[in-house]
């Protein structure tokens, strides 16, 4: 299993702006076409940024299969978001995604339940069974509970289809000792930044890539930052760094994600539609502020 590294991007899911927002595959289409072009290393569809507790099980298959369908002939990976707090579910959403022939899988830590840490060995060994990669996803703000790395080791060990982690906890000591442990596993063992502004601290304590919001915007930019940090060059990465940082913070400052970057999205055109409810859109005033932002980091691009 290869390490999983560089740019990804945490695709949104566009939805039409009729009265049942249908997904929009139309312009699905043209976002991996957008990535493919700018050398985006891997898509995720129907993560938390596509929206994934709003789709149904139908329309979450139908996006990473339409997903999966565009990106052949192109050297995008497809990494599908098959995660739940249902081990069944994810079970189903794993197997669907493996049939439909992505690369890898990217599964959030069970939320609302609060597993212990004996739970979750279970529910990631039964998806083990499936024999597609797995990126476990730690996101303490939204699941309830944070996996410590010893746990999440733990797992790896037991579990070979774990590939890596997705680090959306923002503790970069338990960054750090996370990979420090994972050196024991005499394998590839991905971390990926699961927080755009964290990018470069956690490619300094061994992160190899991102599950980048921002890329949605700016692909490119995002996989010149993180080129730069797996090629050591971190001059050129803080300087890129320093470019996008406001706009990444920004990004998430401004209600729930992805409100912030459908709002930018539109505003350069990007027809993608609104958020479900419960989310909405944001009020003018932060849009407001959101777009001048966006407007100054784009000019020095």
């Amino acid at each position: 299993m290869e390490l999983i590294k560089g740019s990804i991007v945490a695709l949104v899911s566009p939805f039409k702006n009729n009265k049942t927002q249908d997904v929009d595959f139309d312009t699905i289409e043209k976002l991996v076409a957008f990535h493919a072009e700018h050398g985006t290393y891997a898509i995720v569809p129907c993560g938390t940024t596509g929206e994934s507790p709003t789709l149904s099980h139908k329309e979450h298959d139908q996006i990473v299969k339409f997903v999966i369908e565009c990106a052949k002939g192109t050297n995008l990976k497809v990494i599908a978001g098959t995660g739940s707090n249902s081990t069944k579910e994810a079970i189903h959403l794993t197997e669907e995604a493996q049939k439909a022939g992505a690369d890898a899988s990217l599964v959030v830590v069970p939320y609302y339940n609060k597993p212990t840490p004996k739970g979750l060995k279970a529910h990631f060994r039964e998806l083990n069974k499936i024999e597609l990669p797995i990126i476990l996803y730690n996101i303490p703000g939204r699941t309830g509970i944070n996996v410590s790395p010893q746990t999440t080791i733990e797992i790896a060990e037991e579990c070979q289809m774990v590939a890596g982690v997705k680090a959306s906890n923002g503790n970069l000591e338990e960054i750090s000792e996370l990979y420090m442990l994972s050196q024991s596993l005499n394998r590839p063992f991905s971390i990926l930044s699961g927080d755009d502004a964290l990018t470069l601290p956690i490619g300094a304590v061994g992160g190899t890539g991102i599950v980048s919001v921002a890329a949605n915007i700016i692909p490119g930019t995002m996989k010149a930052l993180m080129d730069s940090i797996n090629n050591s060059d971190l001059v050129k990465a803080r300087e890129i760094n320093s470019k996008v940082y406001k706009l990444c913070k920004a990004l998430l400052a401004f209600g729930a994600n992805p409100m912030g970057i459908k709002a930018v999205m539109a505003h350069e055109g990007l027809n993608v539609g609104e958020c479900r409810l419960p989310l909405t859109t944001l009020d003018s005033n932060q849009a407001e502020e959101l777009i001048t932002i966006w407007k100054g980091v784009k000019a020095s691009l």
